[in-house]
């Protein structure tokens, strides 16, 4: 489970970020640059309008990697679900274990 101390301590650790069946899982140093990249891979799928005004106010927002945090201190994770082309689909960020390797 997550610290619940300040802020910046949830943000402040490495997150691995995967949108299944889309990319393979991917470790960022910090929750920053890990929320740009979801927006980043979503807003160039095939997604319908609800859905991509739903993740890019999401994730573009200035407070999305505190969103993202709060998640993660409550809930250990964060899933958030989508369906394209018929089928559903689901993005995950969740803390990188100890040791684990980073991508960016």
């Amino acid at each position: 489970m997550i610290s619940r101390g300040p802020k910046d301590e949830g943000a402040g650790g490495p997150v691995v970020v995967e949108i299944e069946g889309v990319t393979v899982p991917a470790t960022f140093a910090r929750l920053p640059e890990a929320v740009a990249a979801v927006w980043e891979a979503m807003r160039a799928l095939p997604l319908g309008n609800t859905q991509y005004e739903a993740y890019r106010y999401f994730f573009t927002r200035h407070d999305a990697a505190d969103r993202v945090t709060d998640f993660l201190r409550r809930d250990g994770y964060l899933s958030l679900s989508f369906t394209m082309q018929g089928r559903p689909h689901t993005v995950r960020v969740s803390p990188a274990s100890p040791g684990g390797s980073s991508s960016t």
